[in-house]
């Protein structure tokens, strides 16, 4: 891919996340995770640890464990999952986000941009290539 052809939105800065519009995803996805460390490392763990709801054993049962219960770790997990799934949110166009917007965690946002973009990608690339 030529130097040209990378899309810059106006107006980035290192308080507002990469957009992506559907083009150049492995920069976009490079920008990403540069952009939610320097936010916070805890925030991009949560696009490599999946996030769940903590739970409780009750008689014997697997339970949703009650908000006022969670421990400072547990809130913090969800606090990093939410925040990730903020700026995943603020970094897509409208038909991006509509991919997406029924994921219930970060990592699952992640990994279906990354499903649906990635193979495009190498469609894409295979396609440029002169055929022998």
């Amino acid at each position: 891919m030529a130097w040209n052809q990378l899309s810059f939105a106006k107006g980035e800065s290192i308080n507002r996340p990469p957009l992506f519009c559907g083009l150049n995803f492995s920069f976009w996805k490079v920008r990403m995770n540069n952009f939610m460390e320097s936010v916070n490392r805890g925030i991009w763990q949560a696009m490599v640890n999946d996030y769940a709801i903590p739970t409780q054993v009750v008689d014997n049962k697997t339970i949703e464990k009650s908000f006022e219960f969670w421990t400072i770790k547990e809130i913090r997990r969800e606090e990093y999952d939410s925040k990730a799934m903020n700026i995943i949110y603020s970094s897509l166009i409208c038909d991006q986000f509509f991919k997406v917007f029924a994921c219930i965690t970060a990592k699952e946002m992640w990994d279906l941009i990354q499903v649906r973009n990635s193979r495009s990608e190498e469609i894409k690339e295979e396609l440029s290539y002169p055929r022998i």
